[in-house]
């Protein structure tokens, strides 16, 4: 059985992500495919990643992959995580992670309905969808979630009480998980969101169906190559998926097991079994939830004893700070906007220069711009580095 140590896991991540130098990413689409989607609970998340793998990165290059040319949509899918994905990788989504979460999401909501009084809560989805898909198709350029709960009565009220969310929001949800709407032109500051929901088809061309078992496996092959060698359990949690779902998926792409450090059997892609050389010194500042820190559930390989500092209580990554495929702190901003590192360990003369160049950068590319996050972890709470 091929063999692939951490070190060479590290490897793979440095060139596979876009992260090591001569690995960077020429456009958001390329860095996006490079991680296969993008975290995108916190709008500001997608422009922090782009921007770590696409060097000379505008503000305008993302709005325009999001925006203008529509190649990159933003979607709920795994775990009812809201991702960034490549357009063509849509149905792929929509037959199955985001279908196995709008089936969890009616019945939720059908419940909420019912407790707010409706008599058969499913009967009220249907016509609560049915009234913003009527809504929305007299808007092309789409309505705000406000203008879309003052436009269809039937969604009067701001708060249902089992969820804490509007009877509004709860229905767009359950419509963009079916593929029916889609987040369009982002309204506010690219570090928030304020989205028009629109049509999918005023949006881009309506993406073809797919049969689930052909959505499953391209998103585990998907998973593969940007993540691979990863363990069952990895993609299992990755996908919110069952083992069944994904041991069909491996052995429906031939997926070859490889042993990892620790005893664990990983698995690559039949035709990424090939050594990956290391591919020299780098360093990186990640976003809060981005993908190469979020990408596995066995994290050891590049957190080493830092997964309590660099994690809250909820699995949320923050920020993080990377030294040659290991992460080593994290960074913040102060008042004024500038970056600061706070390590969680000595790294090297070399590296420690690297990392405050970086910060430099970053710094710079914000240019004032003081990004928040609900998702502070102990060590972004900590005090800045000496």
């Amino acid at each position: 059985m091929r063999h692939v140590t951490d070190d060479e896991r590290r490897a793979r991540l440095a060139v596979r992500h876009a992260l090591a130098p001569a690995h960077h990413a020429a456009t958001p689409e390329a860095a996006t495919r490079a991680v296969g989607v993008l975290h995108a609970t916190e709008p500001a998340t997608v422009h922090l990643s782009c921007r770590a793998r696409v060097p000379g990165l505008a503000v305008a290059d993302v709005e325009r992959a999001l925006e203008s040319d529509r190649t990159l949509v933003k979607q709920l899918a795994m775990r009812r995580t809201l991702f960034v994905f490549p357009r063509d990788l849509l149905p792929a989504a929509l037959s199955s992670a985001s279908a196995r979460v709008a089936a969890t999401e009616r019945a939720a909501v059908a419940k909420e309905a019912v407790k707010a009084g409706a008599v058969d809560g499913h009967a009220w989805l249907e016509e609560a969808r049915a009234g913003v898909l009527a809504l929305l198709g007299e808007f092309p350029e789409g309505l705000p979630a406000q203008a879309v709960r003052q436009g269809v009565p039937l969604l009067e009220g701001t708060v249902w009480a089992g969820s804490g969310l509007s009877p509004a929001a709860r229905v767009l949800t359950h419509l963009g998980l079916t593929g029916d709407v889609v987040r369009g032109v982002n309204t506010g500051h690219w570090r928030v969101s304020r989205p028009r929901w629109t049509l999918t088809r005023h949006w881009i061309p309506a993406p073809e169906p797919w049969a689930a078992a052909e959505g499953w496996r391209e998103l585990v092959r998907c998973w593969l190559a940007a993540f691979g060698p990863g363990t069952e359990d990895d993609v299992v949690w990755w996908l919110g998926a069952t083992k069944g779902i994904v041991r069909a998926a491996l052995a429906e792409l031939d997926a070859v097991p490889v042993s990892l450090d620790g005893g664990a059997t990983g698995w690559l892609l039949p035709d990424d079994l090939d050594v990956v050389a290391d591919p020299g010194p780098w360093v990186a500042l990640l976003p809060v939830l981005d993908p190469t820190v979020m990408g596995w559930k066995g994290r050891e390989f590049h957190l080493g004893p830092h997964r309590q500092q660099v994690f809250d209580r909820n699995g949320n990554a923050g920020t993080t700070a990377w030294v040659d495929g290991r992460v080593v702190g994290c960074w913040v901003q102060d008042a004024a906007g500038t970056v600061h590192l706070r390590l969680l360990e000595r790294v090297p003369a070399r590296a420690r220069r690297a990392l405050e160049a970086e910060a430099r950068r970053l710094t710079e590319w914000l240019g004032g711009t003081r990004v928040g996050t609900v998702y502070p972890s102990p060590a972004m709470k900590g005090p800045v580095s000496p």
